[in-house]
């Protein structure tokens, strides 16, 4: 059966701790080395990644390229304004089409059922690159650049601030598989969906949603944040003063344990959801969570191809 990695709660959590393990040992590995040289065995030899982007991109674009080529394979850059998918051509089309030419495509789009589609009628792996509903790639990296500080992820308190959007979606799905908290403040007109809270209550997992961002970051070990506008989206004046309150201060992070650690997906607006002082403070992963993307990345293609879990 092809192994797509849609979704976190797709999977379990052994097969999480699974992928994350391989990440570990697979950065560790690569000590020294140039970053554009292969791995010493290099498991994707002769393999090929497709990339689609219908939104731009930094990390995942890099991270992703860097991924294959790290793994011995190549990749190839797909524009949806240089497409055919752009000029009408179905999902499904698509993925027949690309599924006889390589070997696995990620897609970075905005409707997470242009996802769902793909991976129904693509015969190779599909990865979700980012959808408006999830970013469960970015939450690998995330919880890899914790486990580097803090050497556990359960039993941890994860605070998050701002709107309730894709990237939350995925940090709550995590949670409820790997056994960590989740504590959300965010305005009563940007919650999570309401579908994501409740099953991940369902496998066991602990939600707390609050207006009061203090509240929040009590005694965590990991705050987390993302720009307020994303991609895309609408909001403007409205949504940015709703979202004010929930801005990550050097005060806030002060309500935290000692050795919480900040997380931002970026790109940052700063002084907008996180003041500088905390996103340059001692506190921030910000750095090793982006380089992570690549590490996180690689152990979820070798994932996809069944070289481990």
């Amino acid at each position: 059966m092809t192994r797509h990695f849609l979704d976190l709660a797709d999977l379990d959590g052994d097969t999480l701790a699974t992928i994350l393990d391989d990440a570990l040992t697979a950065k560790e590995a690569r000590t020294g080395k140039p970053k554009g040289a292969a791995d010493a065995h290099p498991s994707l030899s002769g393999h090929t990644l497709a990339m689609i982007f219908e939104k731009n991109s930094t990390r995942t674009r890099t991270s992703f390229d860097m991924a294959i080529r790290q793994l011995g394979g190549s990749s190839m850059v797909l524009e949806s304004g240089t497409m055919q998918l752009g000029r009408g051509e179905t999902v499904a089309d698509t993925a027949r089409v690309l599924s006889r030419y390589v070997d696995a495509i990620m897609i970075r789009t905005d409707d997470h059922a242009k996802l769902v589609e793909m991976a129904e009628y693509a015969s190779v792996p599909v990865i979700n690159g980012l959808t408006d509903r999830s970013h469960p790639c970015q939450i690998m990296a995330d919880m890899l650049t914790v486990l580097e500080r803090l050497n556990r992820l359960a039993g941890t308190k994860w605070a998050w601030l701002g709107d309730g959007n894709n990237v939350l979606t995925s940090i709550i799905e995590a949670g409820s598989l790997l056994k960590f908290d989740v504590a959300i403040a965010c305005p009563e007109s940007l919650l999570p969906p309401s579908d994501i809270v409740t099953a991940a209550r369902e496998r066991g997992g602990t939600v707390d949603i609050t207006l009061d961002p203090a509240t929040a970051v009590e005694h965590a070990d990991v705050v987390v944040t993302d720009t307020w506008i994303s991609m895309g989206q609408q909001g403007g004046d409205a949504k940015l003063a709703a979202l004010e309150p929930f801005q990550v201060t050097e005060q806030l992070m002060a309500r935290a344990k000692d050795d919480a650690v900040f997380l931002h997906c970026l790109p940052a607006h700063r002084g907008e959801e996180v003041t500088s002082a905390v996103i340059d403070g001692p506190q921030s992963a910000i750095w090793d969570e982006a380089e992570n993307r690549l590490h996180a990345q690689k152990a979820i293609l070798r994932w996809c191809f069944g070289q481990i879990g």
